[in-house]
């Protein structure tokens, strides 16, 4: 029999302690609080007859404790409520194991706990107040302290994690051939299967014809597998716009601009993803996936694939969760690509109303507005959406790289209110794949149906019916929370490794066909897999993370982080394999039949095993799905739209009189689509995989305003692939052709700044957000989709691929609010040199460049629908326009040549904002000053600074630019020189001209902090305000980062003749890091011969370390860093008895050496490899030297939140082998983390209200730092004082001027001293938390100025070299 332990964490053990912004929601909505305490508990299920031994109970202890004290965990709770308290517990909702849970349980077996099945953090508060509180105030305070979708209150300690339910009984078959078509209307509504009219009378029609009832599971699967959401009828139909039948389809009329372009796309409208040609890379792959192997250079063809979705009614209920699985479900779109692909890099894109930041007025925002109660305010979806979307990201291990925000709230002249209560959640994938994984094969007879991934979970039941529903709102608000999923970036990785090991197997890839799962549960997924052949699938076979489900949950949840492939039965056991050394479940769930039909058997009584073998059971087990494949998923009649347009009521545009350019700048800069996106860029990973050579952020401050996002195809290429993104959402509420033609312009505006093959190779991705079924809509729709089709053949680019969300409304009250329609184009392209791209910062080469200005609209200046209109609460009537599409292919093939011939400095596009925007943004990350006089005869300052006519800015040097204005003006474009770059700094002044007379002047300082401010206010709620704060301040003041080499640095030189054999080098990984790719190329271009282990490689003792000379821990969220940074990773190597035994001898040979990177540098200060301890021989010496006190442990930043930076590091004197030579040097160097602060003796006590803690089982909230007392880099200060003074902290992070700095973000996780890497006393292992494995390629790099710009190798292979240099030495 089981029983609950409960173990409970004081604040200054184990868990995230206050966010300032849930103290001031709290003391917002409860005025009498007075204060709050709060611990975590881990409520841990035990299932062992006995109750825990002492030994156990130690480790118990020591894992959900802080290793730096030893009295922070108890078994009775630490807070005592008085008379006058309130004490609350809150946590995730009970009915199935979160992913919180599933790591947990993991790092218990890896601890020798076997008898742990589920542990469920939850968060406990004791709110004082001055007397009892009432039930009214109870209720405020848990609205506010927990989310209601993924969460609950528990009013008593957990006692059992049993449901106590058995499988909920199956309703009877629909009686259609009885009640006819009433029977599927009680069933639509009765199960929110959202099913139009058509839907109701084509399958009463079918089932009649067919003389039998459909099982609740059929039509359940019937809604989801046929909804809107996944079938794309409206695309796909016919539609009458005014009486008018259109000729083609809108799906039709996409696909007919591949006319138009190259014919250079491998696969296009037809499978999770789109791809285009690549090209011939070497690349380094494992020489056996199963086992532990050597990486090996391998050469091949490989293609760039690309796709994107929306996740936006899931987003808007629960942002966090929504965006998560949003995320997770692109990932696999674009693994599932062929027969496998490689993930690389995401794009994001959030569209949310009106923000109402506390305290912090935006004019425009009207505050009458109201918000249903059953979607999350925009401020929220701002917030946790990217929050989520990140986390996930940051996980899994996928840099973000490029996106966009935005924001409307407006009542239109005619009374309509426009905004986006159900908001856009968008998110981008581009990846790659060889050429021989490009097609899928047809299933065949007797090929075995598998499902790789997570367990079957009852969430996101009906997810696809719920997304289609007309107006969001309409359904039951149950209905809406129960379609949400859940998600859990660890599996996702988990099963993209064992996709890639398929991928890279030495005899050929064993996947036949393979489909990620989502709208539809499995049997969306296995249908899609099995069409045409059919199957049979068995119940028996999936593992179930609930016993309690039916057959319907099984065959229709959404569970997240699974996918399903075919694979012929020889090829069985290279899958389990891999799967098992993955930590990767994998169940073979049924077999192809040929009969085109597709079966499900609940076979849970009498289980049928996978080789057809089964005792007879007494009576034959019920088929709850036998269906013909043809007849559901076939080709259908196709639905008719009639359309009717309706004109927008329009009214110029009115400015109050006198406004001057400055005013109207103190509004148009802090409006999101136009301000910095840095509360974004800051928190997502953005260089992770080592494949990054153009991520957001450019320029000596890092400001997050690049046009494109650039990519290698592998580490050892200059050849890649570029994507940008271009939306325009608000001129579709004057012109829906206009936003149309202006989405796709801003794409390859942005794009023309990274050097690709061609223009005609460009290629789109098309994702639609629009109400189409409301009045007038539909017809917009069709117009802007007719304009999207025109333009792209007059420029010569294609669309293949895309997806649509047709139900952007909401219900408010009485009112239907509609969001702007939307169009998001994602274009890319094969870059042939990576290193070509130009970004947006000015240079001022040689002291001054010149700024040149390219319009596409020339002569034109319309405010319609742009930012300074929104800004007014309005949006005028004439919107800009790409007039003449040539100009634009014109300026794009120069400018091209250009980038080729090396004589652009700078480059940026006029979009949101207009020219007056693209030109500060320019100087704000040049961090300099320009002097500019706009020509414009007859034509008033605030149009020609503030219209949004797409064109370019750019800046040439003076030599340059002659040659540079003869190439625009020769092919027919105008080319107006403005002006000149001015001084360096914070304090140069911008001054700006229109008809020679000055509108604006003042230090670029003052106006980027203008910029800035919004993104600052959103990064209050999201960080430790005083971060924040220093932040802020900083970019006020701050010139930028100098770096140095000292003349006695090394030259680093690949080695290309090693001589003699190489030494071996472990790429050592654990379940859930992400950095070994990149690690493994640096190790390889120092000369290493490199080895790919996994933990479970040494656990089961399938290799041993003692032919190794180096080992090196990579970076990543070992077992999601549930319980701490690498302490999961930790007990794995100390509990495991092979792992531990080969860890130690490996550490006491004399002639090793270690790097541990980030998750790896936590890694060996737990182990105490480095760090030291207060006593160094007690823990050699004990008999469970894992309660020794390490020296040193890495917290959570100081920030709060997870840090992707491009930081200084000082490198200093001391023993370490790896950084020999490096002395005195100061250089950039990439860091992303969440865990990097070292704190000492930590005190606890009571915290002023609003307490919420980390993520936890895909919950939402904001990440909360620790409440530390004093932030002391080790155990004591006299152990940092002798470890410093040893020239055991070799490595600090530096300031602008090179010195150790605790200025954050200088130092992005508030270590004292600026203590960035310490090593052990020989010098043999090295913990860092920067990722100089991301640093080693000068492509890598997120700045360089001169002279950096002309070196040819990173300085930062030296660190490689070294560690290569010292195993030649042949002694320690």
């Amino acid at each position: 029999m089981s029983s609950v332990l409960h173990f409970y964490v004081r604040p200054s053990g184990h868990e995230r302690a206050a966010s300032e912004y849930i103290e001031r929601k709290l003391q917002r909505e409860l005025p009498e609080l007075q204060g709050v305490k709060t611990e975590q508990c881990y409520n841990v299920n035990w299932t062992a007859e006995s109750f825990p031994s002492n030994k156990e109970m130690k480790k118990l202890t020591w894992l959900f404790g802080c290793p730096l004290l030893l009295d922070d965990v108890a078994q009775e709770s630490w807070l005592l409520p008085g008379p006058t308290d309130l004490l609350l517990e809150v946590g995730p909702r009970l009915n199935f194991s979160t992913p919180t849970s599933s790591n947990i349980v993991s790092v218990c077996q890896a601890a020798g706990l076997g008898a742990v099945d589920r542990v469920e953090p939850t968060r406990r508060y004791l709110l004082s107040f001055a007397y009892p509180p009432s039930a009214d105030l109870e209720a405020i305070a848990l609205a506010t302290l927990h989310d209601r979708m993924t969460e609950q209150h528990f009013p008593q300690p957990i006692q059992s994690f049993s449901s106590g339910c058995i499988p909920a009984p199956l309703s009877s078959p629909i009686d259609v051939l009885a009640e006819g078509r009433s029977a599927l209307e009680k069933a639509n509504q009765e199960l929110g299967l959202a099913l139009d009219s058509w839907d109701l009378d084509f399958y009463t029609k079918r089932f009649q014809e067919l003389q039998r009832n459909p099982s609740t599971v059929e039509v359940f699967d019937l809604a989801q597998s046929n909804s809107e959401h996944s079938r794309h009828w409206f695309f796909k139909g016919r539609l009458h716009v005014d009486g008018q039948e259109l000729p083609h389809s809108l799906f039709e009329s996409i696909m007919s601009t591949q006319a138009s372009s190259n014919p250079n796309n491998v696969l296009k409208f037809c499978d999770n993803s789109s791809a285009i040609q690549g090209k011939e890379v070497r690349f380094l792959r494992p020489k056996d996936p199963t086992r532990p192997s050597s990486f090996q250079q391998r050469q091949g063809l490989r293609h760039v694939v690309f796709t994107a979705e929306t996740h936006n009614f899931p987003t808007g209920v629960a942002p966090f969760s929504g965006a998560t699985t949003g995320t997770g479900g692109r990932i696999r779109d674009v693994q599932c690509t062929g027969r496998g692909a490689h993930v690389v890099a995401g794009t994001a894109g959030y569209c949310f109303g009106n923000l109402r930041i506390p305290g912090y007025s935006m004019p425009w925002e009207d505050p009458s507005f109201q918000y249903p109660g059953n979607f999350a305010r925009p401020l929220e979806i701002a917030i946790e959406a990217s929050n989520g979307a990140s986390d996930y990201g940051n996980k899994f291990g996928e840099p973000v790289l490029a996106g966009f925000a935005r924001s409307l709230g407006l009542q239109l002249p005619d009374g309509q209110r426009r905004e986006w209560i159900k908001p856009i959640m968008f998110s981008g994938g581009i990846g790659s794949m060889e050429a021989e994984h490009v097609s899928k094969e047809p299933p065949e007879p007797g090929m075995d149906v598998v499902k790789v991934g997570g367990p079957v979970y009852r969430i996101g039941v009906g997810g696809g019916a719920a997304s289609s529903v007309q107006v969001q709102g309409d359904n039951a608000s149950d209905l809406d929370f129960g379609a949400v999923q859940r998600g859990d970036p660890e599996m996702e990785q988990k099963m993209n490794r064992v996709i890639r090991a398929c991928v890279e197997a030495p005899e050929g890839n064993p996947i036949c066909s393979l489909h990620d799962q989502g709208a539809g549960g499995n049997g969306n997924v296995l249908k899609e897999l099995s069409d045409p052949a059919g199957a049979v699938i068995y119940t028996s076979r999936f593992q179930l993370g609930d016993p309690t489900l039916n057959a319907l949950e099984i065959w229709g949840a959404e569970y997240q982080e699974s996918n399903a492939l075919l694979l012929r039965p020889s090829d069985r056991d290279f899958l389990s394999c891999v799967s098992a050394r993955e930590r990767c479940p994998v169940c073979f769930v049924g077999t192809i039949t040929g009969d085109r039909r597709i079966v499900l058997v609940d076979d849970r009584e009498w289980p049928t095993g996978t080789d057809g073998q089964v005792e007879a059971p007494p009576t034959p087990p019920p088929t709850p799905v036998d269906l013909d494949l043809d007849w559901v998923l076939g080709k259908m009649p196709r639905k008719e739209f009639f359309l009717q347009r309706s004109l927008p009521l329009l009214q110029p545009l009115t400015l109050p009189p006198g406004l001057s350019v400055r005013q109207a700048l103190s509004r148009v800069l802090r409006l999101p689509a136009v301000a910095s996106k840095r509360y974004l860029t800051n928190k997502v990973d953005r260089s992770v995989g080592g494949l990054v050579a153009q991520q957001q952020c450019v320029g000596p401050l890092q400001t997050p305003l690049a046009d494109v996002a650039v990519v290698a195809l592998s580490h050892q290429e200059l050849v890649g692939a570029a994507t940008a993104l271009g939306e325009q959402p608000v001129k579709s509420l004057l012109d829906p052709k206009v936003a149309a033609r202006l989405a796709v312009a801003e794409a390859l505006t942005n794009l023309v700044f990274a050097l690709v093959t061609d223009l005609q190779d460009v290629k789109c991705s098309g994702n639609w957000m629009w109400a189409a079924k409301l009045p007038g809509e539909g017809a917009a729709l069709a117009d802007a989709c007719e304009a999207m089709v025109a333009v792209m053949a007059a420029l010569g680019v294609a669309v293949d691929g895309g997806k649509d969300s047709l139900s952007m409304a909401a219900r408010v009250g009485s009112e239907t609010v509609r969001a702007p329609g939307s169009l998001v184009i994602s274009a890319y392209a094969v870059c042939s040199d990576i290193t070509a791209t130009v970004t947006p910062d000015l240079k001022r080469p040689g002291g001054r460049g010149h700024l040149l200005y390219v319009p596409l609209s020339p002569g034109q200046h319309r405010l319609g629908g742009t930012a300074l209109a929104q800004c007014f609460s309005q949006l005028g009537e004439q919107p800009p326009d790409l007039d003449v599409p040539e100009n634009l292919v014109r300026a794009f093939s120069i400018t091209q040549g250009l980038l080729k011939d090396r004589l652009l400095c700078s480059g940026h596009d006029v979009s949101d904002g207009g020219l007056i925007t693209c030109l500060l943004e320019m100087a704000f990350a040049g961090n300099c000053g320009i002097e500019v006089d706009i020509p414009a005869p007859g034509v008033d300052a605030l149009p020609v600074l503030f219209a949004e006519e797409p064109g370019l800015l750019l800046e040439v040097q003076e030599p340059d630019l002659a040659q540079v204005l003869m190439r625009y003006q020769k092919a027919g474009l105008h080319c107006l020189e403005l002006g000149l770059t001015g001084d360096t700094g914070p304090h140069a002044m911008v001054r700006l001209s229109v008809n020679r007379t000055v509108v604006l002047e003042e230090p670029v300082g003052q106006l980027r902090a203008l910029w800035e401010e919004t993104s600052f206010q959103l990064d209050r709620l999201q960080a430790k305000p005083h971060c924040v704060a220093q932040e802020e301040q900083g970019l006020r003041e701050r010139a930028g980062p100098t770096y140095c080499l000292p003349p006695t640095f090394p030259r680093a030189s690949v080695p290309c003749e090693p001589g003699g054999p190489a030494p071996r080098v472990a790429i050592i990984r654990e379940e859930g890091s992400n950095g070994d790719r990149e690690m493994a190329d640096a190790f390889h271009l120092a000369g290493f011969e490199v080895w790919d282990v996994t933990m479970q490689d040494l656990c089961s003792g399938a290799i041993g370390l003692d032919t190794f000379r180096g080992v090196a821990f990579v970076g990543g969220f070992s077992y999601a860093d549930v319980l701490g940074s690498a302490k999961g990773w930790a007990a794995a190597v100390t509990f495991n008895p092979k792992a531990g035994a080969e860890m130690k001898r490996f550490r006491q040979r004399p002639d090793t050496f270690s790097l541990g990177v980030c998750n790896g540098c936590q890694l060996l200060a737990l182990l105490g490899w480095v760090g030291g301890s207060s006593s160094e021989e007690a823990v050699e010496t004990c008999q469970e030297s894992w309660l020794a006190r390490p020296g040193l442990l890495l917290r959570h930043n100081l920030s709060g939140r997870f840090e992707s930076r491009w930081a200084s590091v000082r490198v200093g004197p001391g023993p370490a082998l790896m950084l020999r030579g490096m002395e005195g040097a100061v250089l950039p160097v990439w860091s992303a983390h969440g865990e990097g602060q070292a704190p000492g003796r930590l005190g606890w006590g009571s915290l002023k209200a609003g307490i919420r803690g980390g993520h936890q089982g895909g919950c939402s909230y904001i990440p909360c730092p620790r409440f530390i007392t004093g932030y002391m880099a080790f155990s004591s200060p006299e152990l940092q004082a002798q470890m410093e003074a040893r020239g055991l902290a070799p490595l600090h992070w530096a300031d602008d001027d090179g010195n150790p700095t605790e200025q954050y973000p200088l130092n992005p996780n508030g270590s004292p001293g600026g203590v960035a890497g310490i090593c052990s006393p020989d010098g043999r292992h090295l913990a860092l938390m920067p990722h100089p494995e991301r640093s080693v390629r000068p492509w890598q790099w997120a700045w360089r100025p001169p002279p950096f710009d002309a070196l040819t190798t990173s300085p930062w292979l030296q660190l490689f070299i070294n560690a290569r240099n010292w195993t030649r030495e042949g002694s320690c």
